[in-house]
């Protein structure tokens, strides 16, 4: 198993504004520019499903496996032999909202799917989290 974390201590919103802003999903390409489109299949639910198509990549079909509103939600990637899990998790603490992003990779060809697609991921974690900052003060 691959597990990547990235955290981010903000002030500047509330987890009402980065909830609004993250689950509505056919909206992720107004702020996140690695994103061509992505839309939401149904409603924002567990169970629910969701295509994302990144720029440059074949769209892929995800699912929402955890929801607690306003403080996180888990989608699931899944690749041939392997399967990729996002937790987006937002925590009041005294010091301001801490934005948590967790990359977890599972699966016998976790390592191929690390480097095609995980990795990436995590690497624009810093800047993806910030431009969700950015655009969740709109709200």
């Amino acid at each position: 198993m691959w597990k990547k974390s990235y955290s981010v201590l903000t002030q500047e919103i509330t987890k009402e504004q980065i909830w609004k802003l993250t689950t509505h999903i056919d909206h992720w390409k107004d702020w996140d520019d690695t994103v061509e489109y992505s839309n939401l299949l149904g409603e924002f639910k567990e169970g629910s499903f969701f295509i994302l198509k990144p720029k440059g990549g074949p769209k892929v079909k995800i699912k929402l496996v955890e929801i607690i509103p306003f403080q996180k939600f888990t989608d699931l990637t899944s690749f041939p032999f392997a399967k990729m899990y996002g937790e987006h998790t937002y925590e009041e603490t005294e010091n301001g909202l801490k934005i948590t992003i967790t990359m977890t990779v599972t699966g016998l060809l976790s390592r191929l799917w690390i480097k095609l697609v995980a990795q990436d991921i995590v690497e624009n974690l810093p800047k993806d989290i910030a431009n969700q900052i950015k655009n969740a003060k709109k709200l």
